[in-house]
């Protein structure tokens, strides 16, 4: 009885939002909370699920296997597929957050981008900002977490990680597969990256 109850509430979440003129692909997959709020000309694609205290707003694009929580999400965002949008998460008008991308508990400011295969958590992310893929905010010590600042402007390189508590202040660079540690000040290119050697004609060692 408790299923068909939690079926029945879905399918009247379904039909409200449908005819609020949220636009669903595949509707019988997406799966929202009682208190989920969607604004105007927002598409939804399959398997997108909605925890508790969701705000979506205006021209919104979420797509598949993504999963949201406890965040506000600003006009023309676009998420996903397979994002996970944790508690206490703003995402800013015109941002994007990509796939297999995590974000907890941070601000994403407008137009700013987090594409691919990252993790975002305990941060505050300015305007224009881009972050490349596999970068990683190290917010957690193994006793307090700490939080990381992304200034405006600021293009953050792929494979980078961020080791909380950091500033990466505006219209500066990370380079890829760097390791920042220290506050990076404004207009600055911050590298952590070992020199590549090179060994000519070298042969491998055999069996």
């Amino acid at each position: 009885m408790k299923q068909l109850n939690l079926k029945n509430v879905q399918e009247r979440l379904r039909n409200k939002f449908l005819k609020s003129g949220v636009k669903m692909i595949g509707p019988e997959t997406i799966y929202f909370s009682k208190d989920t709020k969607i604004g105007k000309n927002v598409t939804i694609e399959p398997y997108v699920v909605f925890g508790p205290k969701v705000k979506i707003g205006n021209k919104v694009i979420i797509k598949s296997f993504s999963h949201l929580e406890s965040c506000k999400v600003e006009n023309k965002v676009e998420i996903g597929p397979y994002a996970r949008i944790r508690p206490n998460t703003v995402l800013k008008e015109g941002s994007k957050i990509g796939n297999f991308v995590e974000i907890k508990k941070s601000t994403l400011g407008k137009k700013s981008k987090v594409n691919h295969l990252t993790y975002i958590g305990d941060s505050e992310i300015g305007k224009n900002v881009n972050v490349g893929a596999g970068t990683i905010t190290c917010n957690y010590d193994g006793i307090k977490k700490s939080k990381t600042k992304i200034k405006d402007n600021v293009f953050i390189g792929s494979n980078s990680s961020l080791i909380a508590p950091v500033t990466i202040n505006s219209n500066s660079i990370v380079g890829a597969g760097s390791v920042i540690t220290k506050n990076v000040k404004e207009k600055s290119l911050a590298l952590t990256r070992s020199s590549q050697t090179e060994i000519k004609n070298y042969k491998r060692k055999v069996k």
